[in-house]
């Protein structure tokens, strides 16, 4: 199984850019991890359900093959102790998983429509670069979990 991290945009924060790319480096000592960036749609010359869906086909392009987890606020939370359990599953199962994380302004519906988890990152909704983040990080809680590391308390 292959992890994919689909996610709109380069973070343009360097502090941000900097801990995103620590827990990417750490969760990839777990799981093969792919970093997919796609290029961000100019959100000035466009509706946004039209920046949605272009983004939304780079996304579902960087995804191709894989199963689909739109991370959405409104989708499912789990624990991180769940969320551990879920990916080893996922694992032995042998197929690739992309995550996608939208732009500024979301996901496109058709994408969400089409994934086969909807994954809640946080109760509310987070700026795409916090929400890769909070992603990178979970995934890295994830491998030390299956591990049985300390990091998890």
């Amino acid at each position: 199984m292959r992890i994919i991290v689909a996610a709109v945009g380069r973070p343009r924060d360097a502090a941000l850019a900097a801990a995103i790319r620590e827990y990417e480096t750490r969760a990839a000592r777990y799981w093969p991890l792919d970093i997919q960036e796609v290029r961000e749609e100019p959100g000035r010359s466009a509706a946004p359900a039209v920046v949605r869906r272009r983004e939304g086909e780079r996304l579902a392009a960087a995804a191709q093959g894989a199963r689909v987890v739109a991370c959405d606020a409104a989708g499912r939370g789990m624990p991180s102790e769940d969320f551990a359990a879920w990916l080893q599953r996922e694992r032995e199962s042998g197929r690739d998983l992309a995550f996608l994380i939208g732009g500024a302004h979301g996901l496109d519906a058709g994408l969400v429509g089409r994934a086969e988890l909807r994954l809640a990152l946080a109760p509310w909704t987070l700026p795409h670069e916090l929400a890769r983040l909070v992603l990178a990080e979970q995934l890295y809680r994830a491998g030390t979990i299956q591990r049985g590391e300390p990091y998890h308390k």
